[in-house]
């Protein structure tokens, strides 16, 4: 190579380097530095109070392994509300995809509707969810009360405040779903559909063996991203319950944020969100490898 061209070679590079710099500086100080951080001071007694960041080893660790709350309350719930939000959203979005991929008057209407949600901030549907079911003039018990039902204290028991957290991260959720399922099934070829409706083939039938099969990759990779982003679910929870009643909501964010934030212990909280890192990789690599198996022998 002459030095003409090591000379461009070296500029081209130069101009690479230089293109991707702004990302990398902000994955450097913004995920790298914070993880650090974060998992230095998990290894540390650090209190607002006291600000000499004692080195303890692994004393938080074991404490947030040996909490009955966590293990008891926080990591079901999480887990809970990962698989119902999963697959609540997944079932709608994939019925509201079906739909869409019909050709109807008015469907880009239809599609515009369902896709408000997406616009949506999850706090402000939240808040509104938390209006709508107070239960002193929450929408939800003035219908209700129409039927003659007296009115329920949604947000003060258990499980109806994790229906309404529930139906909230459902209502954001599943218009994702069913654009990606949409795009997918757009890109399905036409000749196994052709082939069955020669053949005569009921709806059910060319659904569950050609468009569920052809269309897994796609449920997989959908699976897998919304199960990670669900598992560290925090805005609508705090917003909607707190964690409450008397921390029967709470799920992992809200466990590491109360001890960093409320309990000054930023020790303990950086312990429990290392912990729940490890705990989410390790299922999505196994969530993951599970249904890349599915796909595998669907083909």
């Amino acid at each position: 190579m002459t030095l003409r061209g090591l000379l461009a070679f070296d500029e081209k590079k130069r101009f690479m380097l230089a293109l991707i710099a702004p990302a990398v500086l902000v994955l450097v100080f913004f995920q790298i530095l914070p993880i650090i951080t974060g998992t230095n001071a998990s290894f540390r007694d650090w209190h607002l109070h006291d600000p000499k960041k004692t080195w303890i080893g692994l004393t938080n660790y074991a404490y947030v392994m040996r909490d009955g709350d966590f293990l008891r309350t926080v990591l079901p719930n999480t887990f809970g509300f990962m698989f119902a939000s999963v697959g609540c959203s997944l079932v709608a979005g994939l019925l509201i995809a079906l739909l869409l991929n019909r050709k109807f008057p008015g469907r880009w209407v239809v599609q515009t509707i369902i896709l408000l949600p997406l616009m949506v901030a999850p706090v402000i549907a939240a808040i509104m969810i938390r209006w709508m079911f107070n239960d002193q003039f929450g929408i939800v018990n003035v219908i209700l009360d129409v039927f003659g039902i007296a009115p329920i204290a949604w947000l003060t028991q258990k499980w109806t405040a994790f229906l309404a957290i529930l139906l909230t991260d459902v209502w954001l959720w599943t218009p994702w779903f069913a654009l990606l399922l949409l795009a997918g099934l757009q890109s399905l070829p036409p000749e196994p559909f052709e082939a069955a409706q020669i053949d005569a083939a009921s709806a059910w039938r060319t659904f569950r063996y050609i468009t569920l099969p052809m269309l897994r990759p796609v449920i997989v990779v959908c699976v897998v991203i919304r199960a990670i982003d669900a598992f560290r679910t925090f805005d609508i929870v705090w917003t909607i319950s707190g964690g409450g009643p008397a921390r029967a909501t709470e799920v992992f964010s809200i466990y590491a944020y109360v001890e960093a934030f409320q309990f000054m212990n930023f020790g303990r909280g950086s312990a429990a969100a290392v912990i729940g890192a490890v705990i989410i990789v390790v299922f999505a690599m196994g969530l993951f490898r599970i249904l890349n198996r599915w796909v595998e022998v669907s083909k």
